[in-house]
């Protein structure tokens, strides 16, 4: 038996000598170390020898196990230490070399242009105020003193929202109008002053001057004493701080069933300026949007008395002063996607 026990203890040892990496160590040590390996096979015909032998291959086996295990326990230690070096290689990092830039992202135009306009309406005491994209036709419509029977409310021109039978007609807002009755609401009867910026919605022909999904600022000033001047005066600021000092305005009578009167503002052509090109159509002229005193209806519907309480309002595009700003061809690029137009701004 003590022959055998040499013999295995020899064989072990040969067969971890040849043994280069943790998983083949631990593999010899299921195959040696383990209660199915050769040694607690010998340990077990320890039960046929005399009284007097058993002590002494008793200690040899001890000895044998005692030695494999601190011969695998030093290969161990050294496996881990080289494998941890070799981890440390490769995952070295080079400090020499140049850094990786980050990518950094930028401000839709859109975007920026309503940062713009922010700032300037800031300037004249204007609060960013945010209403619904989703509205009733009573806020959209209704309380802006749309007749009943006006195109806008055809289901061609709106996108309408299936509602459960009885309830309120729901849209998706054409304009951020609705914004001016619900600032009132929240304000009246004290004097507001907001700038409702948002997305729009309309059942448009896309092309290279319509989009289905466009954005839109309406502003909104109701105090008492509020005149037409008071309003040419701030869009002439507006203008002034989008385009620069040299923009002229002009506005030219229009009508909206929310104002009266009402205006279309048109703003020197800042290409050619105003000698007449083919973006201002050679008149030196381009049109911003509309505006004009808040009719008494709307004033009333809001929650001021008219006898006392007088306001103006507007609602321009900022992709329209972008178009205008920046010379674009065609209003599809704001929403395409596409990098080689987005990053040129």
């Amino acid at each position: 038996m003590i022959e055998q026990l040499e013999l295995a203890e020899k064989q072990a040892l040969a067969e971890l000598g040849g043994v280069s990496n943790l998983d083949a160590l631990r593999a010899w040590k299921s195959t040696y170390l383990a209660k199915s390996g050769p040694l607690a096979e010998i340990s077990r015909g320890m039960g046929k020898l005399s009284a007097e032998e058993r002590p002494q291959v008793g200690q040899r086996i001890n000895a044998a196990k005692q030695a494999l295990q601190r011969s695998y326990d030093e290969l161990e230690q050294r496996l881990t230490s080289e494998a941890r070096v070799a981890e440390l290689e490769r995952d070295r990092v080079d400090v020499t070399l140049p850094g990786r830039p980050v990518h950094a992202g930028r401000l839709h135009l859109v975007t920026q242009v309503l940062r713009d306009i922010e700032r300037v309406f800031g300037t004249m005491g204007f609060t960013v105020w945010e209403s619904p994209e989703v509205e009733t036709d009573e806020y959209n419509y209704g309380l802006l003193n749309f007749p009943e029977d006006h195109p806008a409310r055809d289901m061609q021109d709106t996108f309408f929202v299936k509602m459960p039978p009885g309830s309120p007609k729901v849209v998706l807002r054409s304009h951020t109008s609705p914004g001016q009755i619900r600032a009132m609401h929240r304000f009246a009867p004290e004097p507001v002053r907001v700038l409702l910026p948002g997305k729009c919605y309309r059942s448009e022909q896309v092309t290279a001057r319509h989009e289905m999904q466009f954005t839109q600022f309406e502003f909104l000033a109701v105090g008492r004493n509020i005149t037409m001047g008071d309003l040419k005066g701030m869009l002439d600021a507006f203008a002034k701080g989008i385009y620069g000092a040299e923009t002229e305005v002009r506005l030219r009578p229009s009508y909206f069933p929310f104002t009266e009167p009402s205006a279309e503002m048109d703003v020197s052509c800042n290409l050619c300026k105003g000698k007449g090109c083919r973006m201002c159509k050679y008149t030196g002229w381009l049109e911003i949007g509309g505006c004009g005193m808040v009719h008494p209806v709307v004033l009333r519907n809001g929650g001021y008395d008219p006898a006392e309480f007088s306001g103006f309002a507007g609602g321009f595009g900022p992709e329209r002063i972008a178009i205008m700003k920046y010379g674009i061809d065609d209003i599809r690029w704001f929403n395409s996607a596409d990098l080689r137009f987005l990053e040129q701004f």
